[in-house]
């Protein structure tokens, strides 16, 4: 009996330890570049491609925010326009597919935004219609977003949401 309840006890041991790890998500920094020739910000998960646009002159603005973990919530995807050197993100799959009918170049998901059952901060997307490349921008901050709106961008609203701004 005392074996058991040794056993019994081990098993409950290591659940309270190693059991609930898969439940906790760790959170991705998301790196925001800026490229001076075309205006365009730049988003991506990946460190060794923010330092490799960062080699090729691209300012680095650090980390743009904190989306969760790749299985904890709904794909962001990236587009590229080739024509206009421009990339676009979008939780919407139906504006997936109308850019890659127009001829933009899905780059599949860049990252993930937080879903509605999980602590979210925004992500705003503004819009510059004056722009020919980096014409969408996306930021947690609505002290940036109202001030490009003073200067002539138009808010789109919700574009998709980070876990945390910090």
């Amino acid at each position: 009996m005392k074996k058991v309840s040794l056993i019994v006890g081990f098993f409950f041991t290591c659940l309270l330890l190693f059991g609930f790890a898969h439940e906790a998500s760790a959170s991705i920094a998301v790196y925001r570049l800026y490229n001076p020739n075309s205006g365009e910000h730049f988003y991506t998960p990946l460190l060794a491609e923010a330092r490799h646009l960062r080699s090729v002159g691209w300012r680095e603005e650090q980390i743009g925010w904190f989306a969760p973990d790749l299985h904890a919530g709904a794909p962001v995807y990236r587009l590229y326009n080739p024509n206009a050197g421009d990339h676009h993100y979008t939780l919407n799959s139906y504006e997936v597919a109308h850019l890659k009918s127009v001829g933009w170049r899905d780059e599949s998901y860049a990252f993930v935004s937080a879903g509605p059952n999980q602590v979210r901060v925004p992500i705003y997307r503004l819009y510059n219609p004056n722009a020919k490349a980096g014409a969408h921008h996306y930021t947690p901050d609505s002290n940036e977003r109202d001030h490009l709106v003073k200067v002539g961008w138009r808010s789109e609203g919700i574009g998709f949401y980070a876990e945390t701004a910090e």
